[in-house]
Parts: C-alpha cells; sequence; structure tokens
C-alpha cells in the first residue's frame, strides 16, 4: 500500500488491544529498514515504568510513546495517575502523541510545566467519542466536530505542542475528497503552521472510507491552500525533525 500511495516511511502506532507488545511492529522495522517507525505503548497505571522510560528509544525503531485517553482511562489525567509520566517523560528526551475524546484542553497546563517535552495531538483532537454519527434519520453529523477542532487550535500558543492532521475520513461525512474536513484542516494549519501540523491516516480504521493514495492526494491535490514548502512539511520533514527519525 505504501509502495502504490507513493509513501516512504510509517510511523506505526500499534493498537492497544495489545498492551504493551511491540514485538510486531518490530517485526516490520527488521523486514523493511528505514521504512518503518514506532510510537510505544506504556501503561499510565504503572508508574514502576519510568525506569523503562529512560532506555526506550535503545529498542528497535522505537521513537516516541503513544498515549489513550479515552473511556475510564480520561480520568487519569485529572485524578493523579498520570502524572508521573510527564516529567520522566520529558527527562528521556521521548515525543509523545496522544488521544482524547474532549479532553484536549487538559494539555495546556501539562505542556505549559514541561516545555520540553513534545506533545502531538492525535487525529486534531476528535477522538472516536466525537466523531460523526447517524441520528435518528440516518444522517450523519458532525455538530461537536468544530468544538473539538478549537480546543486543538487554542494549544497552538504552546510551542511544545503539535498536531497530526490524521483520521479525516472518520471526521468528515462527506465522500472523497472530505471537502467539509477541509476549513478543520485549514484553521489548524493556520494556528500551528506547517512545520508543527503532521499528515497522518489513520487508514486501518477506515480502509472502505478511501484509498491510501486517496488519502496522500487530499493533501497534495486538495489543499489549494498549502504552498509546495507548506506540504514537503506536513507531509514527512516536520514529523522526521520532530521524533528525531533520521
Amino acid at each position: 500500500m505504501m509502495n502504490e500511495a507513493g509513501v516512504g516511511r510509517v510511523v506505526i502506532v500499534p493498537p492497544t488491544l495489545e498492551g504493551e507488545r511491540l514485538d510486531y511492529a518490530q517485526e516490520a522495522v527488521r523486514r523493511y529498514p528505514g521504512r518503518f517507525g514506532v510510537m510505544a505503548r506504556i501503561p499510565i497505571d504503572k508508574p514502576e515504568r519510568a525506569l523503562r522510560l529512560a532506555t526506550l528509544r535503545d529498542e528497535p525503531g522505537v521513537l516516541g510513546v503513544r498515549l489513550n485517553f479515552i473511556g475510564n482511562q480520561g480520568a487519569w489525567l485529572t485524578d493523579g495517575t498520570a502524572d508521573w509520566f510527564w516529567p520522566a517523560a520529558e527527562k528521556a528526551g521521548l515525543p509523545v502523541m496522544f488521544l482524547t475524546s474532549g479532553q484536549t484542553s487538559l494539555f495546556a497546563p501539562i505542556a505549559e510545566r514541561h516545555p520540553q517535552l513534545t506533545l502531538i495531538i492525535d487525529h486534531m483532537g476528535v477522538g472516536a467519542g466525537l466523531r460523526p454519527r447517524p441520528d435518528s434519520s440516518g444522517i450523519a453529523r458532525n455538530n461537536v466536530v468544530p468544538e473539538a477542532i478549537a480546543e486543538t487550535a487554542a494549544l497552538a500558543k504552546y510551542p511544545n505542542v503539535l498536531v497530526k492532521l490524521s483520521s479525516v475520513p472518520l471526521i468528515s461525512t462527506d465522500p472523497y475528497p472530505f471537502r467539509d474536513a477541509i476549513p478543520h484542516i485549514q484553521r489548524l494549519f493556520d494556528a500551528y503552521g506547517p512545520q508543527r501540523c503532521h499528515w497522518g491516516t489513520d487508514v486501518t480504521n477506515s480502509l472502505a472510507r478511501a484509498t491510501y493514495r486517496q488519502r496522500v492526494t487530499q493533501f497534495t491535490e486538495e489543499l489549494t491552500f498549502l504552498s509546495e514548502d507548506d506540504k514537503d512539511w506536513i507531509m514527512g520533514l516536520a514529523i522526521l525533525e520532530r521524533l528525531n527519525w533520521a
């Protein structure tokens, strides 16, 4: 799929159902040198894992950490469970991707207290619980998506916060090229700029919505507000720099 779409490298986010396991993603790293990186999983409710953070980048393919604060785990942001993680990740120099559902604003004090910690908002801050779903008439609505986008845009004032412009097919209620999502993409681009925006797909969750190639061409051909230099940053240069993926 990568070859057909013209994608050179991919950052793999292992599914939550695998727990801390990285071996399947790391098999891809070994089989295809230079093409795959991995965001590790760390159980936030186990502070004893702090020691592992110091050497995590030494593990094959690992570029950083991905966290989910969805469902019951969302309470970990406010009940003290996650407090140990932020200084430990900052000290270890680990970039952190995170996904929330309606809690993006809670990362403002985290970003402020830990200015050397790279925080990357996944899926534009629109978690699964906020994505459009059919109402009683069978028509999908996206009334809450603008609110989530606004929360994400507000964090742009922190230079250590970045955003992945990913999962567009699941945020949109339109067919390709997902025109109803373009204003959201532009709002975040205007807030963060090309060097703090990262193209992404979430392709494994929405194969029926668009091909891998369409997920590329939406950015390279449909977003007319982007310059060629902007596209270079968003489609790869920025994430390579932030994750220190040489």
